[in-house]
């Protein structure tokens, strides 16, 4: 199969999957690159559908899915054909396999081994050494963050498990009713046998596995659409503008952060309730209308809902305006906390707490006036149709004329509401939470479909490398043009040195050449594609970057890690030998001989400190190390001394294809 005849849909990934050695049960997965290891194949492949599968002598199979024995491979035309699972691993692990045989016959008849143990003997040998050899590599396909979120919650199963966990609920229901049914009847009717207590006892049993899928139902809803949420939260994070983000503050992005954590936890807990409490609330009402007064109770349960559905709104008035309070607040201190020194330096005394009393006095009446309202949610509520409901009832006791049986049917529709309208009050306060809080994290979830790329890459190169033209580019939407009727071409081979004094725009127009900044308007193109063609990805596998100190980062991780973050991880030996000689070349040769564990040490906040020399060439080393076909560094020499600024300028200037230098002049 030609994987490049394979039509993928607008918005979706090919990533590596990473499979567990000896884990016959991992379904782990990475997002780098990860070899296919014979060992267990039958159990990855079914793990990784669906995938595309590539093996070692270049074969390339499209794993639409694996179950149980069988797997359905896509062809190129787009038909689907089914195969057996354990052929397809036979295919991946036969040449491997084969090599190995020879000798384990040998060391077999050596031993004297032989008929059917000789042959048990040689797949047991044959499958422990080739676990770790690998066979190809996988390919997960999956929906890109920024998809919409509907259609990622589709792949994830979650609606289908939401219908069975909504459907196990119901059951769990309708076997409670039915067992009080039974023991019910049998005490009001005054003949408790064996039989009918056998009864009651198996519908109380068979609630016990049903409850457990409820709430195994209920556990893989979270986990599903929490890990989603997450991950689209943090592309929308990655995508958000750096110079926006600046204008914002510290505190601002805390409150952000809090809010974001809150959403997940508070949306599914919240909106699980509220759609159980509509089913309770279903079944407490038919329960009502065969009862004693039916007709009324029903019309007051009505009633009711519509009062407390009423006073949610008004809680979630209430809690909004409580929650903007709350989050100015924090706002408010961690700037203070972040800007101390200077303000004990420019303040006077008198002005370092203004506004606090304030502020305070605020918080405390909003908390107030929100409180009451939680209070006749959480109490006032359920309590509320309990005393309505019996107030209904009482005029048809006292006119006579029910029947026990009516009688305890009107009353047991009176507790499973008020168990419901209890559920749903909780359900409402936690959605109002959720509500909030989507407010304030919905930036991020729109901007992570800022990063689906629209359309194929193309692989060709033409001759200009980057190509701008017109260029205007301005941090606030009103604010003062940074760039204006920018123009600028490099072709392969040039090598382009860009000066300027500070805030003459030079970094602004090295984050926009890199796809770190948008531009207002203009023509901005990477090998006669723009980025919307080749999608942010695509742009960055051409156009690598190392921006200025101040907003590029070593993290907490190995040397090596921290070298290669733009190509497959875990790397190849290759990618070591590369890692190391261009660190070398750049001078970091000492560096690597005093650390312990060369390029395996780690690095960072928690491990080995790096001096800002070395921390400016790890940068480039990283950006060379990418291998696009430009690389942009900015300021990245300004720390050098002069011995290793000639090292580190000879090692780019031989290395990098294209090259555009940001320097001070």
């Amino acid at each position: 199969m030609n994987f490049d005849a394979c039509q993928w849909p607008v918005g979706a990934e090919a990533e590596a999957a990473k499979m567990l050695a000896r884990d016959r049960d991992s379904r782990l997965m990475e997002l780098d690159e990860e070899s296919l290891n014979c060992g267990n194949l039958c159990d990855r492949l079914r793990a990784a559908a669906p995938a595309v599968l590539i093996r070692n002598d270049g074969c390339v199979f499209a794993l639409e899915s694996a179950n149980g024995s069988r797997a359905v491979l896509i062809q190129p035309d787009g038909r689907a054909v089914r195969i057996s699972l354990a052929q397809l691993a036979e295919s991946f692990a036969s040449t491997e396999a084969a090599a190995q045989r020879g000798e384990i016959a040998k060391l077999l008849e050596e031993c004297g081994i032989q008929g059917r143990e000789r042959e048990r003997g040689m797949r047991a040998l044959v499958a422990e050494r080739i676990a770790e050899i690998p066979a190809g590599k996988v390919l997960k396909v999956r929906s890109h963050p920024g998809s919409p979120f509907a259609r990622q919650l589709a792949e994830a199963g979650f609606f289908r498990r939401l219908a069975g966990f909504a459907l196990g609920h119901l059951v769990d229901y309708a076997l409670t009713l039915a067992a009080w049914i039974a023991i019910g009847s049998a005490a009001l009717g005054g003949h408790v046998d064996l039989g009918g207590l056998m009864a009651w006892a198996l519908l109380l049993a068979t609630i016990v596995p049903v409850r457990l899928w409820v709430a195994w139902s209920q556990g893989m809803l979270a986990v599903s659409a929490g890990g989603l949420m997450k991950q689209r939260l943090l592309a929308g994070a990655l995508n958000l503008d750096s110079d926006a983000l600046r204008t914002e503050g510290l505190g601002r992005m805390l409150a952000r952060s809090l809010e974001a954590e809150a959403l997940e936890s508070l949306s599914l807990s919240g909106g699980l309730a509220a759609l159980l409490a509509v089913l309770e609330l279903g079944v407490a009402a038919a329960v009502l209308v065969r009862g004693a007064g039916g007709g009324i109770l029903g019309g007051l349960l009505a009633v009711w809902v519509a009062v407390t559905l009423g006073a949610g709104w008004i809680y979630v008035r209430r809690r909004w305006r409580w929650t903007g309070s709350r989050l100015s607040m924090t706002h408010d201190l961690v700037e203070r906390m972040a800007g101390h020194r200077t303000r004990l330096a420019q303040e006077p005394p008198e002005e370092w707490h203004r506004g606090e009393d304030e502020a305070l006095a605020r918080y405390a009446a909003d908390s107030a006036h929100m409180d009451r309202v939680a209070a006749f949610l959480s109490a006032a509520a359920p309590h509320g149709w309990m005393l309505l409901a019996f107030c209904g009832l009482l005029p048809i006791w006292v006119g006579g004329g029910v029947t026990p049986e009516a009688a305890s049917i009107a009353i047991g529709g009176i507790l499973l509401a008020d168990s419901s309208l209890r559920r749903l009050a909780n359900g409402l306060s936690q959605l109002a939470g959720a509500g909030i809080a989507w407010r304030e994290v919905s930036g991020l979830f729109h901007a992570a479909a800022q990063g689906i790329a629209e359309g194929r890459e193309d692989s060709s190169r033409g001759e200009k490398v980057l190509e701008a033209s017109d260029l205007v580019f301005r941090h606030l939407p009103r604010g003062a043009a940074i760039l204006r009727g920018c123009s600028l071409q490099i072709r392969r081979g040039d090598f382009v040195l860009l000066e300027g004094s500070s805030g003459s725009g030079k970094s602004t127009l090295a984050g926009v050449l890199t796809g770190l900044r948008k531009p207002e308007s203009g023509m901005l193109l990477a090998g006669g594609l723009d980025i919307h063609t080749l999608g942010e990805r695509g742009w960055r596998r051409r156009i690598a970057a190392a921006p200025q100190y101040h907003e590029n980062h070593v993290l907490s991780a190995s040397f090596a890690f921290n070298l290669l973050m733009g190509r497959g991880w875990p790397p190849e030996k290759k990618d070591m030998e590369e890692a190391e000689a261009v660190c070398r070349e750049l001078g970091l040769g000492p560096l690597l001989d005093r650390m312990p564990a060369g390029l395996s040490q780690m690095v960072g906040e928690t491990g080995w400190q790096l001096s800002q020399g070395e921390r400016s060439r790890l940068f480039i080393a990283r950006a060379l190390l990418q291998g696009g076909s430009l690389t942009v560094l900015d300021e990245c020499f300004a720390a050098l001394d002069p011995e290793n600024l000639r090292q580190a300028l000879e090692c780019v200037l031989r290395r990098a294809e294209s090259l555009l230098v940001v320097a001070h002049p």
